[in-house]
């Protein structure tokens, strides 16, 4: 039986504390493996996010909102578009961190926090 990691996308303003993040990505992913958490390089440097992917043992993939507005997304938003020049920053984050096309839970909004996931397609991983 395989066990996929997961991609969690994070879209969130500046400021958000880590155990924000942390509990968003727990409460749409579950007890699953998170294998990173994936977001707009405006992002990369913001000390919640540092500290969330810390906290979960994974690596923060960016991406630019250029790569990010090339994704199709099922929820794309307006005001983000307007914002920051992409019209989606977790769904099209853990689309390309996971290197796939289909979401396993579209975005949802928990505490401040945007979070979507995707399934991993590289990195499976087998259960003992």
């Amino acid at each position: 039986m395989f066990r996929p990691d997961l991609a969690v996308g994070i879209g969130m303003r500046s400021g958000v504390e880590s155990r924000a993040i942390v509990n968003a990505a727990r409460d749409v992913a579950g007890e699953a493996k998170i294998g990173c958490l994936a977001t707009v390089n405006l992002r990369a440097e913001e000390p919640g996010l540092i500290a969330a992917a810390a906290e979960l043992g994974v690596p923060v993939r960016v991406f630019t909102a250029t790569d990010l507005a090339g994704m199709a997304v099922p929820n794309p938003s307006i005001r983000v578009a307007a914002a920051i020049g992409t019209p989606s920053v977790a769904e099209a984050a853990a689309l390309l961190a996971a290197g796939c096309e289909r979401l396993l839970a579209e975005k949802r909004v928990i505490g401040g926090v945007t979070v979507a996931v995707a399934v991993i397609r590289t990195r499976a991983r087998r259960l003992a």
